[in-house]
């Protein structure tokens, strides 16, 4: 018969007097360790809906839904649980200072009905283009990007008008005076190509300069 090292003798004799390594759950809540990587959670005050975290899950366990009808458009951020491989890689790539979706210590994850509860979702509200209706992003994507360019947001209407419209600085009813096409109209918010559209109507003929 192999005797026992002397080190397993040690931890046998510690383990009489400190107990188990395992947790006492259910008895007591069970505490994970503080670099446990447990369900990613969004945080809707800081995530900006730019898609960051979709793009970059290995696992497809993130998605979204852009719901443009409604009185104010929104777009759904959908995070599934029961596909998540808690890699945490929509932390590490979150433009938000990693702070828009965080992995949390929640490990306790099982549920009865996998359709209601295998997901969380949270809700951001849409720019849409002021001619065609076209998604052109969420509000405070368009704001983070004009907040950290500074004064160069300036050459952009579509950012520095959202920027402005956050303030209530703006006037609403924009869409009856971009029928116009006049060039004061490209100033407004517009997807790239209405931008295109309305920027080629306004130039003058090439016959009559």
């Amino acid at each position: 018969m192999k005797l026992p090292k002397i080190r397993e003798l040690i931890e046998a004799i510690k383990a009489l007097f400190t107990g188990p390594y395992t947790s006492k759950f259910p008895g007591k809540p069970h505490v994970p360790h503080k670099n446990f990587r447990g369900q990613p959670k969004y945080d809707s005050s800081k995530c900006v809906g730019c898609l960051a975290c979709e793009e970059i899950c290995p696992a497809g366990a993130i998605s979204h839904r852009d719901e443009v009808t409604l009185p104010v458009p929104r777009r759904i951020m959908i995070h599934y649980t029961d596909t998540c491989i808690f890699c945490g890689s929509c932390e590490a790539y979150c433009i938000a200072n990693n702070e828009g979706i965080k992995l949390s210590q929640d490990w306790e994850l099982s549920f009865f009905d996998r359709k209601k509860e295998s997901y969380e979702t949270i809700e951001k509200e849409l720019v849409l283009c002021e001619i065609c209706g076209k998604v052109i992003g969420c509000k405070d994507h368009l704001i983070w990007i004009a907040e950290r360019i500074g004064e160069l947001a300036f050459s952009n209407p579509t950012l520095y008008q959202t920027r402005l419209k956050r303030f209530g600085l703006v006037d609403e009813n924009l869409i009856s005076a971009a029928r116009d096409k006049s060039r004061a109209d490209r100033f407004k918010i517009l997807c790239a190509p209405c931008r295109r559209a309305m920027t080629k109507e306004s130039e003058p003929d090439s016959e009559m300069v």
